[in-house]
């Protein structure tokens, strides 16, 4: 019997990262499309496939540690842009 997929948390889990880094991982094509389906925005993942590809390339620790930079670095001008909206600076008021 094959393996079954799996949710993106599990892969997460498995991992020990962030949902936001597997999903890094997938757009950064760390994670190869034949490792995973995705229908609409759900992405199933074959734990072995993945684990497979991500061990067997000489860079795979670079690529984590890269992929993970990039995710928090994403994650954290997010939350800069969200807070820079949420106050509105009146220079008018200022003067």
């Amino acid at each position: 019997m094959s393996e079954s997929f799996v949710p993106i948390e599990d892969i997460a889990k498995h991992f020990s990262v962030s949902i936001s880094t597997v999903r890094a991982w997938v757009r950064q094509k760390h994670i190869p499309e034949d490792t995973y389906i995705k229908i609409g925005s759900t992405y199933r993942f074959r734990v072995s496939d993945v684990e497979s590809a991500l061990t067997s390339s000489k860079t795979a620790k670079k690529s984590f540690d890269e992929a993970e930079y990039q995710t928090r670095r994403d994650e954290i001008m997010n939350n800069i842009q969200a807070l820079e909206s949420s106050y509105e600076y009146d220079l008018d008021d200022d003067q």
